[in-house]
């Protein structure tokens, strides 16, 4: 019987070791509304259970309903995602921190904690005005920048 707990004992341990802690990744931007939530939910999609992914704003308005649809566009479901401040994550630990906009970059609070900041500058496909075949080409080009930027980010990061 010994010897049976002992294997049972020896998998547990090699079992622990094999386990990764997932990596924290907060993305922000200033509404939290569009390019944040996009690379929210596009990691999320592509890494898996690799990353635990979260994303705020710096004055959040709101989730954008065309930054959803061009989500939908890809098989991507953000509908559920809400618009959270940068305050609600201060103080927690992160491995990235990845601001997606040049006013975030500017007043994002510190996070001391945060083993790589980075920058991810992309258009405001929310601020474009005209016709709506015009914004959504603007939502979807942003989309698929976001795609890229994620897909380099993971091969970096393995």
């Amino acid at each position: 019987m010994k010897d049976a707990t002992d294997a049972i004992g020896a998998m547990d341990a090699t079992n622990a070791i094999d386990v990764k802690p997932k990596k924290r990744v907060l993305f922000l931007c200033t509404g939290n509304s569009c390019r944040s939530q996009i690379a929210e939910g596009l990691l999320r999609h592509l890494a898996g259970d690799h990353f635990e992914v979260a994303s705020a704003g710096t004055h959040p308005v709101g989730l954008n309903a065309d930054a959803v649809e061009v989500m939908k566009e890809i098989d991507i479901n953000i509908s559920g995602h809400r618009s959270k401040r940068v305050d609600e994550f201060l103080g927690q630990q992160f491995d990235y921190v990845i601001t997606v906009c040049d006013r975030a970059k500017e007043t994002c609070p510190i996070f001391p904690s945060a083993a790589s900041l980075l920058h991810w500058g992309f258009d405001d496909p929310a601020a474009v005005e005209g016709p709506r075949e015009e914004r959504r080409a603007v939502f979807q080009r942003v989309r698929d920048e976001i795609a890229d930027h994620i897909k380099s980010f993971l091969n970096e990061s393995q």
